[in-house]
């Protein structure tokens, strides 16, 4: 792995170049798919499998998970890349159900035509569970998997996780702070918390971390669907106001929105956790926050 060497005192810790964190997420996302969509599955279901992760949007949740692994060490490389792997194959199926008729009705995801518009709904239903029975697998594959199935199912449940941010788009009313932690924010600190295990390391502080980047990538995204462009966004924009979802930009305005979300960055900045990784990690936020336009 291609590496800048970063000093720190008495600490000498190899800090990974962009280009060799995005390659280890996707070396972990192709061996996860491989293992998705074996020999016997059915030809069809296989392909929309690959369509539906590959190519990968910015792999934020992975590649948090590794950086919070690398920043404890990374003792186990391999259970951090299959937590890795879970976060995002977690994260793609929620992609695929949520851009379905019966949620946002989206035809583009990632610049190319959704799961449901190239294959059809059943497939695109069935390439969601898929992904998610997926993910626990590979986590479940590792020295560590109780506490990493653990994590994953809390971010993936009908409490405080993508479950329940999904359903809450179907109640009359939700809190915006409610509806971003269990949207986006559960999984982010389960990215977090996850790499820290996987390396051995206590999870508490990087939960608090995760949390607090999920809460600025939901905010941006907001902001991202009232003014971008669709055709660089890679997917439609408007959908907020056009079903009437809780926005950071309509409950506060944009300008409200983007002091909020600058802010909340400040704050994610304050919860990285200390140690010999710290700077690590804030080269990877400084990277993650220029990514969202912030």
């Amino acid at each position: 792995m291609a590496t800048t060497p970063l000093f720190l005192p008495d600490v000498f810790l190899p800090v990974p170049s962009h280009r060799a964190l995005a390659g280890r997420v996707e070396a972990a996302m192709h061996g996860s798919v491989e293992r998705a969509a074996a020999v016997g599955a059915p030809p069809r279901l296989r392909e929309a499998l690959s369509y539906a992760v590959f190519p990968g949007g910015g792999r934020l949740r992975p590649q948090l998970c590794l950086v919070a692994a690398l920043a404890c060490g990374d003792a186990d490389p391999d259970s951090a890349d299959g937590a890795a792997a879970a976060v995002e194959l977690l994260h793609c199926a929620s992609l695929v159900h949520d851009d379905m008729p019966c949620f946002d009705d989206a035809d583009a995801r990632r610049g190319k035509p959704a799961v449901h518009k190239a294959f059809g709904e059943a497939t695109a239903l069935l390439v969601g569970d898929a992904l998610i029975v997926q993910a626990f697998a590979e986590v479940g594959r590792t020295p560590r998997a109780g506490a990493l199935v653990s994590t994953l199912a809390e971010a993936a449940g009908a409490t405080r996780g993508i479950i329940a941010g999904q359903a809450w788009e179907s109640e009359p009313a939700v809190a915006l702070d409610a509806y971003h932690r269990a949207k986006t924010a559960s999984l982010f600190e389960a990215a977090a918390a996850m790499g820290a295990i996987a390396a051995g390391a206590d999870p508490e502080p990087w939960r608090a971390f995760g949390d607090a980047v999920g809460r600025v990538y939901q905010s941006a995204d907001d902001i991202a669907d009232a003014t971008a462009d669709p055709r660089a966004l890679g997917k439609p924009v408007g959908k907020d106001a056009e079903l009437g979802r809780p926005s950071i930009v309509r409950t506060r305005g944009l300008d409200g929105a983007r002091a909020k979300v600058e802010a909340q960055l400040r704050a994610a900045h304050d919860a990285i956790p200390s140690g010999p990784g710290e700077l690590l990690v804030r080269s990877w936020i400084e990277r993650f926050a220029a990514r969202a336009g912030l």
